[in-house]
């Protein structure tokens, strides 16, 4: 069959869609946001090709898997077995990193366990462990004719009088011994000085070795190797030439040596490899006492984690070991003797008191904590340093200590992928032919991933560079490169808007890949908004006509031109030029007032000075990986945060920053999520639910019985259902299996007590109000201003379609920070906020990025400033001014390669972003390029 065949497809909000998806093409499902996409593309057909393919397992396999609900669909065909490349699978585990996930590494450790040479760190002499065969040969080329002694180092630079050694080689029948350099007889040797280092050599044979001596010269090595465990010294008695041979790897000069070379040694996972102090997670945790302590406050209320309701207890201690120690609780912190803030910071024994201490408290509960709550209040305080052992290299010294071409492992995984793909190229002339033999099939295998990862634009990164601090669309990008080298074919591959994070540069090595990916046989869906990726398709796949109810609908389909031709394509308008954001008829003027920031030095910037205008639509722009995110987050919102809502403002990794002073606060809208459980949704967080459950209150019958605003709340006792704890759902534990959530069979998943779903507004209980999605809500308040405001704001940024009561845990990271967004837009205005975005534009469609512009530039208009980081170039091209940072990502980058007007930029010939963004203003034909 060369088609997949879906009819009746009704999951979510889809209308009874009937689809003919051509098999073996790319194919790229598009439309407004929350008009049904991953509904159709992951929940729908990977849902039920990963369904089919769990019930081809035996019933024991399936056990482990779960049950997979059937998707709401009545025909699916054509199916072949599904992955999905997602952007939610970003590993939360401290241990992974680039190289575990995408199993480089474990090549990387194979390959040093077999061709790695160790050396001593201490003298750079290369360890060899020697046979007694293979020792009896070397001192027969370097010795034979001459008069040798044959020593076994018993005793290395050790204190002590070693009385009882002596005896036992006495016992033994040795008679002589070499201590601190001269010979002596055994039974003549002086008593030692216990408080100075000795070094005895046993003298195990003498002789002039010839021919006929081989046999006696192998058992006087033997006996050596077996009295100093794996040592032998052979020395020239005329010239008195020492030459120190081992059996194991170890240096016979300064004592270091490792155990057999095998993969695990290389492993920061494993004990045997893992350095002994962070246990190879290459950091370690503390609790910074600058962040913790307000040194001005009263010694009780100087820490600041006890004014968190979970920390509130620690106040108690501290006023009884105060008192204890004779000093008044409201004693200003900074006036107490230091060693009693000592005492009260890290703990003690002191004047008969014993206390753990609050730094020390706090990591300890850090450490063991499985409340995330916790762990997050304590966070704030927390930082996190390289591992003073390893210096964040995870493993033991054991393992540093072996080399391939002069680099060890960790020296290799720091480099960027693309310096590390040119190492292993130039590798393989390097090695002899014996240690060719053994790399052959491993340096294939590791060049061919590094150039996956090259192809997806993932030049920038390391392999060291950790897991959990990958964005969704870079995790997604190296799950899509391991599945380019797993070279399957058949297969149905679904993604999720691989081409967020990328620059236009990048996304044109996107592309082909995912063109790579089609043309082994396999059939790609892409869920996708990107024009670039969109043009590139061999089938395009349009839902809506809006979002929510009004989406669901296939409104065209065909090849890219025949969407272009469809009137009633939005999409199709788009690319064809009908509809188009347009650039701003002028730009806003530069001001005198800047945000300056003065020698960025961190991570990868190469200490530039940055200027900020305050008052404009600010973009920073550049390729993966070019260090915007360090500049705008790391630097300048760390700083700006510690300034205005308190804490230690240090200097890391910049000289200073001016120009806060023109503002009164800074807003950071990010994609972090707005709450991480079910109980935190959109009414919540943006205030709304409060209204809301004010004007039930209100009602005549809830008045009548004496309900109050906290009865229609589902977090606290009274009106929520007290079966399910006003989830709606009750999680069952499964034991070794995942845990299984099933509707409250007592509130039918609404939430609340029947008393409390009796009170009715407008025909409407509360639950069906969390129910409603924006735009319906809209429609039912329109006669309540502060909640249509707040509502108007959330369809503004284009969330008209999500519901009110949708679990935090469902939306994306784009939703959420469009939430955040019309959150801080419902404040009151002040003209002087700074808001910082991170990338507003994932998951929007080109119609809905057009309505986030429109927000924006109201923000401006109000005096605000907007720092916008974005590769989107219909936002790059709107805005007032740009700061292009490349020219490259990683160690190339972290220059600022470009600033100014979008047409300046445009102009630039060592920008990339200008190169692509001088199509796009060339496209606009409303004005003239100035």
């Amino acid at each position: 069959m060369d088609r997949i065949i879906i009819r009746g497809a009704r999951q979510h909000n889809l209308k009874n869609v009937d689809l003919d998806i051509p098999k073996n093409k790319l194919v790229v499902i598009t439309g407004p946001s929350g008009s049904g996409k991953s509904s159709l593309a992951f929940d729908t057909i990977y849902a039920e090709g990963q369904r089919r393919y769990v019930e081809s397992l035996s019933s024991y396999a399936r056990q482990f898997l779960g049950v997979m609900e059937k998707p709401d669909v009545d025909v699916i065909e054509g199916l072949s077995p599904a992955i999905a490349i997602d952007q939610k699978t970003a590993s939360k585990n401290p241990r992974s990193t680039v190289g575990t996930v995408t199993e480089i590494y474990d090549y990387l450790r194979v390959l040093w366990a077999n061709i790695g040479k160790p050396y001593c760190p201490e003298c750079g002499r290369l360890l060899e462990g020697l046979s007694a065969h293979e020792i009896l040969e070397k001192v027969w080329e370097l010795y034979k004719g001459r008069k040798i002694a044959v020593l076994s180092p018993v005793v290395r630079g050790k204190k002590g009088e070693f009385k009882d050694l002596m005896k036992e080689l006495d016992r033994m029948g040795f008679s002589r011994v070499k201590v601190d350099g001269e010979y002596k007889r055994i039974i003549d040797v002086p008593p030692l000085d216990k408080n100075k280092k000795h070094t005895i050599d046993v003298v195990v044979d003498r002789f002039t070795l010839e021919e006929e001596e081989r046999a006696r010269l192998l058992n006087a090595i033997e006996k050596a190797l077996e009295l100093s465990n794996g040592l032998v010294k052979v020395e020239d008695v005329d010239s008195q030439k020492e030459e120190i041979f081992s059996e194991r790897l170890s240096c016979p000069d300064h004592g270091f040596s490792i155990p057999e070379l095998s993969p695990r040694l290389f492993s920061f996972n494993s004990p045997y490899g893992a350095c002994p102090t962070c246990k190879g997670l290459g950091v370690k945790w503390e609790v910074d006492v600058k962040l913790l302590v307000d040194e001005d406050s009263p010694a009780v209320d100087a820490f600041r984690i006890t004014q968190s309701g979970f920390f509130d207890y620690l106040r108690f201690p501290i006023i009884n070991m105060l008192k204890r120690l004779g000093y008044d609780p409201r004693t200003k912190f900074k006036l107490l003797p230091e060693n009693v803030r000592n005492f009260l910071l890290y703990g003690g024994s002191f004047y008969n008191a014993n206390f753990e201490g609050i730094v020390k408290h706090l990591e300890r509960r850090f450490m063991e904590e499985d409340s995330e709550k916790i762990r997050e209040e304590i966070e704030e305080f927390i930082k996190e340093k390289p591992c003073p052992t390893c210096g964040g290299s995870r493993l033991r010294d054991e393992a540093l200590a072996v080399l391939i071409d002069g680099k060890n492992i960790w020296q290799v995984v720091q480099m960027p992928i693309r310096d590390c793909l040119e190492f292993f190229q130039s590798l393989e002339h390097k090695l002899s032919q014996k240690e060719r033999q053994i790399a052959e099939r491993l340096l294939k295998e590791i060049t061919q991933r590094l150039g996956f990862l090259i192809d997806v634009g993932l030049d920038y990164l390391t392999l060291s560079r950790s897991a959990t601090t990958l964005s969704g669309g870079e995790m997604q990008r190296i799950r899509l490169a391991t599945q380019i080298g797993s070279k399957l074919t058949g297969v149905l591959y679904v993604l999720d808007e691989p081409s967020i994070g990328l620059h236009p540069r990048d996304t044109e090595r996107l592309i082909k890949t995912l063109k790579n990916l089609r043309d082994l046989s396999n059939t790609v869906i892409v869920v996708e908004h990107d024009p670039e990726t969109i043009m590139a398709a061999d089938w395009i796949i349009e839902l809506g006509p809006g979002a929510g109810k009004l989406g669901g609908y296939v409104v065209a389909q065909g090849t890219v031109s025949q969407i272009m031709d469809r009137p009633n394509s939005l999409t199709g308008a788009y690319l064809s030029g009908r509809l188009r954001i347009e650039v701003p008829s002028k730009r806003r003027p530069k001001a005198n007032k800047v945000i300056r920031i003065k020698g960025a030095r961190l991570h990868n910037l190469k200490n530039i000075d940055v200027e900020i205008p305050v008052g404009l639509f600010v973009c920073v722009t550049g390729v993966s990986g070019s260090g915007k995110s360090t500049l705008i987050y790391d630097i300048l919102w760390n700083y700006a945060r510690a300034i205005f809502y308190g804490g230690t403002a240090e200097k890391e990794g910049f000289d200073s920053i001016e120009g806060l002073e023109h503002f009164d606060k800074v807003i950071n809208v990010d994609q972090s999520p707005i709450g991480r459980t079910p109980r935190s949704n959109p009414a919540t967080y943006t205030k709304i639910f409060d209204h809301i459950r004010q004007l039930f209150a209100n009602t005549p019958e809830a008045r009548a019985r004496g309900y109050d605003a906290g009865r229609f709340s589902f977090n606290v006792k009274g009106g929520r259902c007290e079966v399910c704890q006003g989830e709606g759902y009750i999680k069952v534990e499964m034991h070794f299996l995942p845990p299984v959530y099933i509707t409250c069979d007592v509130c039918k998943g609404k939430r609340y007590n029947r008393e409390t779903l009796d009170i009715l507004y407008k025909g409407k209980n509360i639950a069906d109000v969390l129910d409603m999605t924006v735009d319906e809500a809209y429609e039912f308040f329109y006669n309540h201003p502060a909640i249509r405001r707040k509502l108007e704001l959330l369809r503004d940024v284009g969330l008209g379609y999500i519901k009110l009561g949708q679990p935090a845990t469902t939306l994306s990271g784009g939703e959420a920070q469009r939430i955040k967004l019309a959150r801080e837009l419902s404040k009151k205005e002040t003209g002087r906020t700074l808001y910082l975005l991170d990338e507003p534009t994932t998951g929007l469609h080109m119609d809905d990025v057009k309505k986030l512009i429109n927000v924006l530039q109201r923000l401006v208009d109000k005096g605000n400033t907007v720092v916008v980081i974005e590769h989107n170039l219909d936002v790059i091209k709107c805005a007032d001014w740009i700061i292009d940072l490349g020219p490259e990502g990683g160690d190339k980058g972290g220059y600022v390669v470009a600033e100014g007007t979008p047409e300046e930029v445009a102009e630039n010939p060592n920008s990339y972003t200008g190169h692509f963004l001088k199509k796009y203003l060339a496209l606009d034909t409303t004005r003239p390029l100035s």
